[in-house]
């Protein structure tokens, strides 16, 4: 049986993507803080091949047992987000990157390391221009300078793949609606108004049980990926602020879309991303938008659910 270790398993993609590969019949060990969430992962608690340790990726001990103990390694832990990041900076710069940096001097020939970053580190892209895996890199945030830094150091290694996020949107065992997609369908359900700054501002965007699969893919294929950085977003999501508003008011016919002229968005994220290069290796993400509003219109008008900001 081969064996994961996924940091920060509890988390927003952590904890779907743990379910599909307990699924999938790999045994999973999770290390996490449960910082922000004990329940993520409570309907996997009788599974023989999970394994659960409440601890934190920064204890050095730990982590080398861990790291001998298995065969690929899914880096999830991480302060996400520009917000998060920048109230705790010190602790943004020693779980993002330190403990990436102690990993990497401490992997073994056997390790393989897949890690998701953000195609944040685009910052403003060029006007008529898609970004690729060769565009330059210009983080703005520290949340985007940690992770562009980590994946620099990951990527020193052969034995590694590199997914470079579009803006995740979906339903998760530990919900976040602080990502694009999922907040505006959250004030749309709870507001029925929608403000936007810049609204011309551009970002690709993709489904959570996309980006799953697209780890499963590169399990089962590993070899024909590894060295190598890879754009991880849908095609036919490349849109506006305002493109996207106007998705969801489709689906939400009460919904009022304002836009504030003369202020400046705190995230200056604006480009367009390619994503041929994984599409090449035949991998495409399938889950349309509008499935995503859909769904995500669905959770939010249940009176019952409950939902922790906890960033």
């Amino acid at each position: 049986m081969r064996t994961i270790l996924v940091s920060g398993g509890a988390g927003y993609i952590g904890s779907k993507l743990v379910t599909k590969l307990l699924d999938n019949k790999f045994d999973v060990t999770v290390i996490d803080s449960l910082k922000f969430s004990d329940k993520s992962l409570k309907h996997l608690q009788n599974k023989k091949n999970f394994h659960l340790i409440k601890g934190d990726v920064r204890n050095k001990k730990l982590m080398k047992k861990l790291i001998e103990n298995n065969e690929y390694i899914i880096p999830l832990a991480a302060l996400v987000g520009a917000p998060l990041c920048d109230k705790y900076k010190k602790e943004a710069i020693t779980v993002n990157l330190d403990s990436i940096k102690f990993l990497m001097k401490n992997i073994n020939r056997n390790n393989k390391i897949i890690y998701l970053t953000t195609n944040s580190g685009y910052g403003v892209g060029k006007k008529n221009k898609y970004c690729d895996e060769k565009s330059p890199l210009t983080p703005i945030s520290l949340y985007g300078q940690t992770k562009v830094g980590a994946e620099k150091i990951i990527m020193k290694s052969k034995n590694s793949i590199g997914f470079r996020l579009a803006t995740v949107f979906g339903n998760s065992y530990r919900m976040r609606t602080d990502l694009l997609v999922n907040n505006f369908v959250f004030k749309a359900i709870k507001d029925k108004k929608l403000t936007l700054f810049e609204p011309h501002f551009r970002r690709n965007y993709i489904h959570i049980d996309d980006v799953v699969r697209a780890i499963l893919y590169s399990i089962k294929n590993f070899n024909s990926l590894k060295s190598n950085v890879y754009n991880l977003g849908l095609s036919s999501a490349n849109l506006t602020k305002y493109m996207l508003a106007l998705k969801i008011k489709k689906q939400v016919k009460s919904l009022k879309i304002e836009i504030i002229e003369g202020i400046k968005d705190p995230d200056q994220r604006d480009y367009f991303v390619s994503n041929k290069k994984i599409e090449k290796k035949g991998f495409k993400a399938k889950i349309k938008i509008e499935q995503g509003i859909k769904e995500l219109v669905k959770l939010f008008s249940q009176s019952k659910v409950k939902i922790v900001n906890n960033y």
